[in-house]
């Protein structure tokens, strides 16, 4: 849950995090592999959201947006599930397409902090999914959802024909556009430029992402967890994550990756900001998970 708030100025809003809660459940270990949330898992999910309804209170939020996407789209009881939630905590989950994830994310406007009329490749690694959305001159050219994430990795869920697809989709596509660079989100992403020691706001190559990845991947889970000082919740997936932004670079020819550390979450919050001021509003909190 990311809570914002939205600070009107003559040259624009300026977004600023007032709290980040993450709270990890992975409803993906029962619908990637039992196309079902489980009893255990919509309890755990309940609960979770009990909890984000008394902070949106608290923090007298103006607007707020609850999406699922990769778990929920498979699951079976997405339906039953939503409803439960909706019913014990008054906050409706819109459970939303690829296609919807790709919008939400460009929603940040990312490009135009950096280099004008550079063409980029969005890269947005989740434990589901990956989606991917090349932009040229500030405007989306391609999108696609592929069911190519940590989770279903992990769990030997992608088969080599979705790799495939999936690596010749994005040479197919970034064919005509070079130089190309990429943009990276997500938790694992953002964890591995940290641990590079990379300055904000520079990119880190190919070549240093692939040294990192064979750096953390050399380590057993527990030692990641004990050792390199990972959460038990990041210290697997972060592997798989790291050979899908690795496979996708050199799919498409890219040399380098920015990592500016915001991801769907803060899309929403710009999309609700748009979609509820009104003129005189000095402040507004929105909610997104």
């Amino acid at each position: 849950m990311l809570i914002g708030n939205v600070y009107e100025r003559a040259e624009g809003p300026v977004f600023k995090k007032a709290d980040l809660v993450r709270i990890p459940i992975r409803l993906g270990d029962d619908a990637f592999l039992h196309k079902e949330i489980s009893a255990e898992k919509t309890e755990k999910l309940l609960l979770a959201m009990k909890a984000f309804r008394h902070l949106i209170d608290f923090y007298e939020v103006t607007a707020w947006k609850a999406c699922a996407t990769s778990a929920m789209r498979e699951a079976r009881n997405a339906d039953q599930v939503v409803k439960l939630i909706q019913r014990e905590t008054g906050l409706h989950i819109e459970v939303i397409d690829g296609r919807t994830e790709a919008e939400i994310i460009y929603a940040n406007h990312i490009a135009e902090h950096l280099a004008p009329g550079q063409d980029y490749l969005y890269i947005d690694v989740g434990g589901g999914s990956t989606e991917l959305t090349l932009f040229s001159k500030n405007r989306i050219v391609a999108s696609r959802s592929f069911n190519v994430g940590t989770i279903r990795l992990l769990n030997n869920l992608v088969s080599k024909e979705q790799w495939n697809e999936f690596r010749d989709w994005v040479k197919q596509t970034t064919a005509d556009y070079h130089p190309l660079s990429a943009i990276g989100s997500g938790g694992n992403i953002n964890k591995i430029f940290k641990m590079s020691r990379k300055k904000q706001n520079r990119p880190l190559s190919y070549e240093k992402l692939k040294e990192q990845h064979e750096f953390v991947e050399s380590f057993s889970l527990k030692e990641r967890i004990e050792v390199l000082g990972l959460n038990p919740d990041r210290a697997d997936v972060i592997v798989p994550a790291g050979r899908i932004f690795l496979t996708v670079m050199k799919a498409a020819g890219i040399e380098d990756i920015y990592v500016p550390q915001i991801g769907m979450a803060d899309g929403l919050i710009h999309l609700l900001y748009e979609n509820h001021r009104t003129p005189g509003v000095k402040k507004a909190l929105v909610f997104s998970e």
